[in-house]
């Protein structure tokens, strides 16, 4: 299978129809498509959204809003380094957790020893590959029970869900991408979610430069309606999207049996297909490198460095 960007040709007429009525309202930010897009993917999540120029300033929004600065965050180090670096951007310090060989993500034995020994202010959990932390259950009930704000890297995992419960549900604030690769795009984008109206509310101001009263000391980190009315009309294919990838993953399961099985209840957005086999270089990982390795921080994390060299993943891209 070739790789596509994940839009469905079916859908350009709505596209360009969208792009008319931007252009003759003379309205190309901050108007319809941005609240319609909004709206679609609160539907989709079962959460009040709020829609970025990018991943990293819904972040951002979030750090700034729980005060973050000058306390400690931990961070797997199998994630990209958009994490690590909007926890450095926001000012806090970042120390880095294992993970678990059977899903890629947080350990949550090795969490809660980092938790006792650094006693951080908050925690992320990265949902790789578009599959559920598989300990987030215990990862939430932790931080709950220790005063801990969690924050969940949804970056990869559109539609993905476990039980009914979506990303973004156990944490205080989670967090999409909409870059070109991912199974919903916007070309550049993001989307803050969050049961916290507080916290939307803020996310609103901060993308907006604190607008109107300026008491949010926040930036230019708005979507363009242009960007918005592709997602907003994508965001209506996400369903067929999953379920043409889980039924795709389906077909490779009896080739692959030494792959990411998911557990009973959980629906993968297979951002990623996850196959256990050692190699040394390839561009289809989902990381090749560990973050704590490139931030040079002298930590012993032997399941993520057994990670980037024991994995790699089976093209599974919509392609309608």
């Amino acid at each position: 299978m070739n790789f596509s960007i994940g839009f469905d040709k079916r859908d350009l007429p709505r596209v360009h129809e969208a792009f008319d009525k931007i252009v003759a309202s003379n309205k190309w930010t901050e108007g319809y498509y941005t609240e319609l897009f909004e709206n679609k993917w609160s539907e989709l999540n079962k959460l009040p959204s709020v829609a970025f120029s990018s991943w990293a300033g819904a972040a951002l929004a979030a750090m700034e809003f729980y005060k973050l600065k000058g306390k400690t965050v931990l961070c797997p180090s199998n994630t990209f380094m958009a994490t690590p670096l909007v926890t450095l951007q926001a000012g806090a310090e970042v120390q880095f957790v294992d993970s678990n060989r059977f899903d890629l993500c947080m350990s949550f034995d090795d969490m809660k020893q980092k938790a006792e020994k650094f006693k951080p202010a908050a925690i992320w959990v990265v949902h790789i590959g578009g599959h559920i932390a598989f300990e987030i259950e215990k990862i939430a009930e932790y931080c709950k029970a220790n005063n801990i704000i969690l924050l969940e890297d949804c970056a990869h995992s559109h539609g993905a869900s476990w039980n009914g419960k979506n990303p973004g549900e156990w944490g205080d604030a989670g967090f999409y991408s909409f870059y070109a690769t991912k199974s919903i795009t916007t070309g550049e984008g993001g989307m803050l979610v969050s049961n916290n109206n507080d916290l939307i509310e803020y996310a609103k101001k901060f993308r907006n430069y604190g607008k109107f009263d300026y008491k949010v000391r926040g930036l230019n980190y708005r979507i363009t309606e242009f960007q918005a009315a592709v997602g907003a009309i994508q965001a209506e294919r996400l369903k067929e999207i999953i379920d043409f990838k889980n039924d795709y993953a389906g077909k490779l399961d009896s080739q692959y049996p030494n792959r990411v099985k998911l557990p009973d209840g959980m629906i993968s957005g297979y951002y990623k297909y996850i196959v256990f086999d050692p190699i040394e270089k390839s561009t289809g990982k989902v990381y090749d490198e560990q973050c704590h390795r490139i931030l040079n921080h002298n930590d012993e994390l032997p399941n993520s460095d057994w990670i980037s060299k024991n994995h790699w993943c089976v093209p599974i891209y919509y392609n309608k």
